[in-house]
């Protein structure tokens, strides 16, 4: 397949078009765009995302397999159940929001770079405005040690990334998220890529073609009222 290159003025009904992604590497499907809002809601609703580095034109992705979270399917080891027990850590929806992603832009000790640029961190925090994008966060002693943050569309929380200063304080997060996603009657966690951190905690990979089912299946349903009030 050949890359196809976008320019913002491209019609973001045709992303369901795009989606016979390259082989090498996994899932790259096009190039180019823009980062607005209807583009980005369009493109999670189809199983597509941004992922590019500094420098580099907006790289979109959907690879295949999928790396997905049944929120009934959570594992909770040993380790992280006592963690839990234990009570250590606040837990917060929404209120640092923009703190969450800049902790996950910030170099981690594996890599020097970071892929959430100036323009994803813009575009992110304008979907938090208006309701879409969420973070969960662990705090202790007064301090945000931990979180993650997503977009939550129908009953589907596309999760983006997590970031830690304590150990487990990203698991608690995610752990706290899980327990409430179900509350709320969310049906499924978008986890993009596999990971042996999120296959721990019960993650699973499952076919494209499955993925975009339970888009079309669960996108348009909506969540308890009671989802994501503070």
């Amino acid at each position: 397949m050949q890359l196809t290159v976008l320019d913002p003025a491209f019609p973001q009904q045709h992303f369901p078009e795009l989606i016979k992604a390259l082989d090498e590497p996994n899932g790259l499907l096009a190039l180019g765009g823009c980062l607005s809002v209807q583009r980005l809601l369009n493109a999670y609703r189809h199983g597509v995302f941004p992922w590019f580095n500094p420098g580099e034109p907006i790289l979109w992705w959907s690879p295949d397999p999928r790396l997905v979270l049944f929120p009934e399917q959570l594992l909770i080891s040993r380790s992280l159940h006592k963690t839990l027990r234990k009570n250590q850590f606040e837990i917060r929806f929404d209120s640092a929001f923009e703190q969450v992603i800049d902790a996950c832009a910030a170099p981690r000790t594996y890599s020097s770079g970071t892929w959430i640029t100036d323009k994803m961190r813009n575009a992110y925090v304008e979907l938090h405005r208006l309701g879409i994008a969420h973070s969960v966060e662990t705090w202790h002693d007064h301090e945000l040690v931990g979180g993650l943050y997503g977009i939550a569309i129908g009953k589907v929380f596309f999760g983006e990334s997590m970031f830690h200063r304590k150990t487990d304080a990203s698991k608690v997060a995610f752990a706290h998220l899980v327990n409430h996603l179900l509350a709320w009657d969310y049906q499924l966690i978008d986890c993009q890529v596999s990971s042996e951190h999120l296959l721990s905690l019960g993650a699973t990979e499952i076919p494209r073609s499955q993925f975009a089912n339970l888009l079309d299946q669960f996108c348009d349903q909506a969540v308890s009222s009671s989802a994501w009030q503070k």
